[in-house]
């Protein structure tokens, strides 16, 4: 595409959705935000995989059912040729049975296609800053399907009273920086403490983190 840095330090996107004139609406909204620039885009799976090296983009918003290669599929061939990309599911009410293999796959998270615009951006920030993003709607299909039934064990008595505030303010949506900033510690320390929380509740990343810490009633947080 052409003139893909009109956009002074814009967050460069790349959509991939099968619908074209959802395509078009996204590439409006974005148009008239200056924080956002649609780089390029994809009606397929497979064109997605063709196009991606062709150009610089920060984060991927992708469908799941397309025509051809769906975007549980694109996403993993994707994450295996570039770990590093961030992939934002773009789901729809009915799609929930797929979301936990998309996350498995490595996205960043998912929202709901019916999002106003406002969420939609600032799940594309969170993303863009390696954080992730999940509609609380979709909260209750993950805690009842998808995680493995446990009981309350021991594992919040495993855990640090410093663990145990990073883990509330990693679910109200603060940043290794801020988190950081807050505690006065240094950003590799939350780091170090947030890989340990992962491992110590046996998750595979911080969305299964939160899920866990959620359902087994560790921490509180407010919809």
């Amino acid at each position: 595409m052409k003139n893909h840095s009109q956009k002074k330090d814009s967050i460069r996107v790349f959509i991939v959705d099968d619908h074209e004139i959802f395509r078009n609406g996204l590439k409006l909204v974005f148009s008239r935000c200056k924080d956002f620039e649609v780089v390029n885009e994809a009606g397929s799976g497979e064109e997605f995989l063709e196009k991606m090296n062709a150009c610089d983009f920060d984060v991927v918003l992708m469908d799941i059912k397309m025509q051809g290669m769906n975007g549980i599929e694109a996403a993993a061939n994707a994450i295996e040729r570039n770990p590093g990309i961030k992939i934002l599911v773009l789901s729809t009410f009915g799609e929930e049975e797929f979301l936990h293999q998309i996350i498995n796959a490595g996205a960043r998270g998912f929202l709901l296609k019916n999002v106003d615009k406002e969420t939609l951006f600032n799940a594309i920030r969170l993303v863009h800053n390696d954080q992730n993003y999940f509609s609380p709607e979709l909260l209750p299909f993950f805690t009842n399907k998808f995680l493995e039934k446990q009981e309350t064990d021991d594992t919040e008595a495993l855990l640090t009273r410093r663990e145990l505030e990073i883990l509330q303010l990693i679910a109200e949506g603060f940043s290794n920086a801020e988190i950081a900033e807050k505690l006065f510690i240094s950003i590799r320390t939350v780091d170090t403490h947030k890989n340990n929380l992962i491992s110590k509740t046996g998750s595979k990343n911080v969305v299964s983190l939160l899920i866990y810490a959620i359902k087994n009633k560790i921490i509180n947080i407010e919809f």
